[in-house]
């Protein structure tokens, strides 16, 4: 904490207390903040993870941050979720419900009907969504560790700028609060709920060394703020399963702006597009007929918006597939050649996630093997209707395998010389090697970027 945080008895300058005391307003905005304790169990240990929530019904229901949980762990991973209130060392067990592919936050359930009596939506101090200004005073909450019981502190900041990117987002000039955390203005209304910082760069001078450039990111507090128009439509969205699912799918995974001078030939110097590529055989986008290097230019009759920079359009458009349902209809204008035509692409379901694929840990050999993907036929330049094989999951580290060289994401295609057709065959594999304890080695063949190797794996 530095100097801008306020302990909760200070009493604030007059200049910020004109519309209102942040002490009195704090008590009641504190029952929609709760600290977040739960368990993510790996092949190798048990990591105990600490966030902040925001409740978001009278039920009970919190969101917090969508990168808490990496897209690798699967639901059962993730263990024993616990609440608590700000100042309080009582826990109440909570139900994981899953991740919303749109806001990426993760649902969370409380089960204890005393509890979620003391509890209060964040909703109830969504009295207009208004934006703030550019220069308006925002403030927010931050809450110390587990030691200390998550004792909330107030942060509080002038809003900077605001920017789309590419939904509306206030950045301020001090960090305003933890991230998954409500920020309000001075009359006590939800301005937004800060997101997880920014990187920002530094240069680290020593005796040694000049000016080395390095980037630091605060973990426990942040200066960007999504604004409450652009998630509160959205929290009904809760989970139908764990694996998050329903999930739209389009099927075009290599999708670009426009590059300016491309776009200056072409004449969309006052247009914005979107160039495809990788468009997976089968999905949507294929059978609609869509080509690599088509480039989108409206969505629905609409143009594309102008953003800046041009990166955060694909943002904009990978949220206008997830915002819809499988079987949902999604008409493009695609600029072909010099060519402008119209597609109906019709929506189907995401292919299998990796937080879904089946997956085996072999502890002899150090690593886990999961089942080859749709996603993986990307990476890897495959048809997906060829030889799955497995991928490597997790490596331990030091193992045999580590050690021969495997690396994470390795796609698995022989085992001691003999091609591996499916996950069920390779597990079958690798499971034999893992029980001969007489055996001092084995060979995989694999594939990393499009190149063969051969890695020979000694065993201890």
């Amino acid at each position: 904490m530095r100097n801008r945080l306020l302990p909760l008895g200070f009493i604030l300058p007059a200049a910020f207390a004109v519309a209102a005391d942040l002490g009195a307003l704090l008590p009641e905005r504190l029952r929609s903040v709760v600290a977040v304790e739960f368990t993510i169990q790996t092949e190798v240990d048990r990591r105990q993870i600490f966030v902040s929530g925001t409740v978001i019904d009278e039920s009970g229901t919190v969101i917090m941050p969508g990168n808490q949980i990496l897209p690798g762990n699967s639901p059962d991973q993730l263990r024993d979720f616990k609440i608590y209130r700000p100042g309080s060392d009582e826990a109440a067990a909570a139900a994981y419900l899953g991740q919303d592919a749109l806001t990426g936050f993760h649902f969370l359930r409380v089960n204890d009907a005393k509890m979620i009596a003391e509890l209060k939506s964040v909703t109830s101090f969504a009295h207009d969504t208004r934006a703030p200004r550019q220069g308006e005073e925002l403030w927010g909450i931050g809450l110390r560790g587990k030691d200390e019981d998550f004792v909330p502190y107030i942060l509080r900041s002038p809003v900077a700028m605001i920017a789309r990117l590419p939904n509306e987002t206030a950045l301020t000039a001090q960090d305003i609060g933890a991230p998954g955390l409500p920020v309000f203005d001075r009359e006590g209304r939800l301005a937004g709920l800060a997101l997880n910082s920014f990187g920002q760069n530094f240069l680290l001078f020593s005796r040694n060394q000049h000016g080395t450039p390095i980037v630091l990111v605060n973990a426990e507090e942040s200066s960007v703020v999504l604004l409450a128009a652009e998630f509160l439509p959205h929290l009904k969205r809760v989970p139908q399963s764990v694996s998050g699912r329903p999930v739209a799918a389009f099927g075009a995974y290599g999708i670009q702006p426009v590059d300016p001078d491309v776009a200056k030939l072409l004449k969309l110097e006052r247009r914005s597009g979107l160039v495809l590529s990788d468009i997976m055989e089968g999905s949507p986008a294929a059978k609609a007929g869509l080509q690599d290097r088509d480039i989108v230019l409206g969505l629905d009759g609409q143009p594309l918006p102008r953003l800046k920079p041009d990166r955060v359009l694909v943002g904009y458009f990978g949220q206008e597939i997830l915002r819809r349902q499988p079987g949902d209809r999604l008409r493009l204008a695609i600029l072909r050649g010099t060519e402008q035509r119209e597609f109906e692409v019709v929506l189907g379901d995401e292919p299998k996630m990796v937080r879904e694929a089946e997956r085996r840990y072999f502890s002899r050999l150090g690593f886990t093997a999961r089942e080859f993907l749709a996603a993986d036929s990307i990476l890897h330049r495959a048809k997906t209707a060829g030889p799955g094989g497995a991928v490597v999951h997790f490596l331990k580290p030091d193992s045999p395998a580590a050690t021969a060289g495997l690396r994470p994401d390795d796609w698995i295609r022989e085992v001691d010389g003999t091609p591996v057709q499916d996950f069920a065959e390779a597990v079958a594999r690798l499971a034999a090697i893992e029980a001969d304890d007489r055996r001092g080695e084995f060979v995989l063949l694999t594939s990393r970027g499009g190149e063969t190797q051969v890695l020979r794996v000694k065993l201890n």
